[in-house]
C-alpha cells in the first residue's frame, strides 16, 4: 500500500476566523503587572511619620535586648515605659532599627484603661546597629530609649 499525501487547502475566511480567535485570545490573557517598587523610608523618614515634628526627651523606656544577637533573624526584646500615674497614659510605642532597610520595626498602642505599658516580640536585624523606642503619652510627650545590639553571624562577629 502506499501513502497518499491530503493536501487541505485553507481559504481566506477561515485565515481571518482564526486570526481574530487568536487576537480576542491574547486580550483576554492576564498580563504580569508591572508594579513599582515601595520605596522603604529613611530613618528620617520613619520617625516624622510616627512622632511628626516632636523631639523625644530620654528616659521612662527601657528597653531590653541582648547586647550580642548570634541570629539577627530572631533578635528578642521587651520595651517597658514608666507612666506618670492615672492622668498621664502611654498611648503607643514604636520601635525602629536604625540601620535595617526599613527602619520600622512595629508600632504597639494601648488603650488608655491599660496597665502597665509593656510589650515583648522578636525583631529582625540585617547588621550592628540601634534600636529605638519612642513612648507617646495622652499628654503629648514624647520618651525614648535606645540601646546597640550587636548582630553576628554564627558567633563569628559581625
Amino acid at each position: 500500500m502506499t501513502a497518499r499525501l491530503h493536501r487541505t487547502v485553507v481559504d481566506r475566511r477561515e485565515v481571518m476566523v482564526g486570526a481574530s480567535f487568536a487576537a480576542i485570545a491574547a486580550l483576554l490573557y492576564p498580563l504580569p503587572a508591572f508594579a513599582q517598587e515601595a520605596q522603604s523610608p529613611t530613618m528620617p523618614e520613619a520617625l516624622e511619620a510616627a512622632i511628626g515634628d516632636a523631639k523625644p526627651i530620654e528616659g521612662k523606656v527601657k528597653i531590653d535586648l541582648p547586647e550580642v544577637a548570634e541570629n539577627g533573624n530572631t533578635v528578642p526584646f521587651s520595651i517597658s515605659v514608666e507612666d506618670d500615674g492615672a492622668a498621664n497614659k502611654v498611648k503607643a510605642v514604636h520601635v525602629f532599627a536604625t540601620k535595617n532597610p526599613n527602619p520600622n520595626v512595629a508600632s504597639f498602642y494601648f488603650s488608655p484603661r491599660s496597665g502597665k505599658a509593656q510589650v515583648s516580640s522578636r525583631m529582625r536585624l540585617g547588621t550592628t546597629q540601634e534600636v529605638l523606642a519612642v513612648a507617646e503619652l495622652t499628654d503629648g510627650s514624647f520618651y525614648m530609649g535606645k540601646q546597640i545590639v550587636k548582630v553576628t553571624i554564627g558567633g563569628c562577629g559581625g
